[in-house]
């Protein structure tokens, strides 16, 4: 008689959903720290030192790959420019171009975040600053809210004062510069 294991299926699975978060978490580096290199580095070593109960729930096992990872990248950025999170942008009314970030719908973003492999958004993303590049990939390619971005970035800020505010303030001018490249890139490829 062969005895089942008692997570039996499931541990497959958690692997599957392991390697398939460390593809996705190696895109998402990869647009973060401007460097294939690195985010390989950074995937490779996170997944390394990651263990991973073959029992685990797939999807918490994602989660953690992915935590993981962001606070890796965060932790490089920081690591090559200390200064890269210590001046949040001013919040309050300002000359923002983008009223309310559904400007841009999610699946517009996301059509544009799907071709990053690829020209305009890696050009792009190359001539933000290192914090205007960590928000709006957090935001635009993680999903994550303002909050949980800023409480990201507080874990390698020094002094740790980014708030949900400061955040959406940096989104919106990302925002804006992409809208901006695009609309120019348009034009150009018209002329």
């Amino acid at each position: 008689m062969v005895a089942q294991s008692p997570c039996s299926g499931q541990g497959a699975e958690a692997i599957v959903q392991a390697e398939a978060a460390a593809v996705e978490m190696y895109r998402f580096a990869a647009l973060m720290l401007g460097s294939e290199a690195e985010a390989l580095d950074l995937v490779e070593s996170t997944v390394a030192a990651a263990e991973i109960d073959p029992c685990a729930d797939p999807v918490a096992v994602q989660g953690l790959v992915r935590d993981r990872v962001l606070d890796g990248a965060l932790a490089i950025i920081h690591r090559h420019d200390p200064a890269a999170f210590a001046d949040p942008p001013r919040t309050g009314p300002g000359g923002s171009c983008i009223d309310d970030e559904s400007a841009l719908s999610s699946n517009e973003i996301a059509e544009i975040v799907a071709d990053a492999g690829r020209g305009p958004l890696r050009d792009w993303l190359a001539h933000l600053t290192q914090a205007q590049r960590a928000v709006f990939v957090q935001r635009a390619v993680l999903g994550q809210s303002h909050a949980d971005t800023a409480r990201a970035i507080n874990r390698h800020a020094r002094p740790s004062i980014w708030t949900a505010e400061a955040v959406s303030s940096l989104f919106r001018q990302a925002l804006c510069s992409l809208a901006s490249s695009l609309l120019h890139s348009a034009s150009a490829a018209h002329i």
